[in-house]
């Protein structure tokens, strides 16, 4: 069955654009046109990824982002924002809420769908073996794509629980950011923002690991590194 995407956006030229390459790919597509028919429409039935407008009427989109979120129903949702704005405060910012990726308009359509099918890809597990990472308290299972701290489900976004698990699975390695955006968010090349958004990810990901965020540890100009046991 084809996955759903649900595009959130007040624009109908834009929000039209994006239907017809997301369909043409082999996707079906609800839309919404303001942020509180975005949350609804993700409620009534979550969708596998939401391309979300950051300046809509209503809620704008990084209110609709934190509430997503924040529902542990779409908490796991992949989020793509989709704006005007190229603003390097308002790229941070939209990742600090939780999106996965961001594109800015004016875009390539065809940039767009390699983007939901890079996140997509990224949300599933992996075929073949899945194995289960342990330390201490924390749990990483791969096939069942879910960590459990204490006992107790973490919920991550896509984006935090595939770093986790590069880093992780590098057994101690450091990993610099290029390495990270390249396998975590699919980028050939990273510019200086872009690279910012591994350190936004971490940051983000250590707190929701509390005591044990500091085995993510930083390896000054290089990169990031997991302690295991």
């Amino acid at each position: 069955m084809a996955q759903e995407i649900l595009v959130v956006d007040d624009e109908p030229d834009i929000r039209s654009l994006v239907v017809l390459h997301l369909e043409r790919d082999g996707f079906r597509c609800r839309t919404a046109t303001t942020g509180p028919e975005a949350l609804r429409e993700a409620a009534a039935r979550p969708p596998a990824l939401v391309v979300l407008d950051l300046m809509l009427p209503g809620l704008d989109g990084l209110e609709v982002c934190r509430r997503l979120r924040a529902d542990a129903a779409t908490a796991g949702v992949p989020i793509i924002m989709l704006t005007a704005k190229a603003d390097e405060v308002d790229r941070v910012v939209g990742l600090e809420v939780g999106a996965d990726d961001y594109v800015v308009k004016p875009f390539s359509p065809k940039e767009l769908v390699a983007r939901v099918r890079a996140v997509l890809r990224r949300a599933r597990p992996a075929a073949g073996a899945a194995p289960v990472l342990s330390a201490g308290p924390l749990t990483l299972d791969v096939a069942r794509h879910t960590v459990t701290l204490h006992g107790r489900p973490l919920a991550l976004t896509p984006k935090e629980f595939d770093l986790l698990h590069v880093l992780w699975a590098s057994g101690g390695r450091v990993l610099s950011r290029e390495y990270l955006l390249n396998h975590v968010w699919g980028y050939a090349r990273a510019d200086e923002i872009e690279s910012r958004t591994v350190d936004v990810h971490v940051r983000r990901l250590r707190a929701k690991l509390g005591d044990l965020g500091n085995r993510i540890t930083t390896v000054k100009s290089v990169g990031y590194r997991f302690e295991g046991e």
